[in-house]
């Protein structure tokens, strides 16, 4: 039997579900909490070579990359190391989800072209702050993102045999 008063939604409206369903931030959310989305989706296009954010910039929103690919690089006295190659059906700037949080590295648009979905930090916190479910599931999906890069990074310190410094890592100024 059809429940009248179920919401339904638009074929546009369940693509975007289907899009954040496959992003691990997303991926424990049902149809309705993400729906809480859907109006602070802004869709920006970026052209190759352009910026989308630089290292230290506050972090103030969520990017949802729909099309295209970003570079995320580091700079290191004057040039950048690249580190890899974000493609369509990623978020970056998940930083966003901590309060004054900054970016730690740079994304440059590496594609012709780049389609974005940015959810503004504001939105997010407002969404958080109504619907606690929404948050503990987006920031332990966060945490496990954090973890598998710590790892990734210990893996390889240990792997490179300690060439840098990582007691600088721990230190509390």
């Amino acid at each position: 039997m059809i429940n009248p008063f179920k919401k339904t939604y638009t074929e546009r409206e369940y693509n975007i579900f289907v899009f954040l369903a496959n992003m691990r931030l997303f991926s424990e959310l049902n149809y309705k909490q993400m729906a809480h989305f859907i109006p602070h989706l802004h869709e920006r296009t970026y052209e190759k070579d352009e910026v989308v954010f630089f290292r230290n910039d506050p972090s103030h929103a969520l990017y949802l990359l729909r099309k295209g690919e970003v570079s995320l690089n580091i700079d290191i006295n004057d040039t950048f190391e690249h580190l890899t190659e974000i493609k369509a059906g990623n978020a970056l700037g998940e930083s966003c989800l901590l309060k004054k949080a900054k970016r730690q590295l740079n994304a440059i648009v590496s594609s012709e072209k780049a389609e974005f979905y940015v959810i503004p930090q504001e939105n997010i916190f407002s969404i958080f702050e109504d619907n606690i479910k929404i948050k503990s599931k987006m920031l332990e999906a966060l945490a496990e993102i954090y973890n598998e890069y710590n790892t990734s990074l210990f893996s390889e310190y240990r792997a490179a045999s300690g060439f840098f410094n990582l007691q600088l890592v721990y230190r509390k100024d």
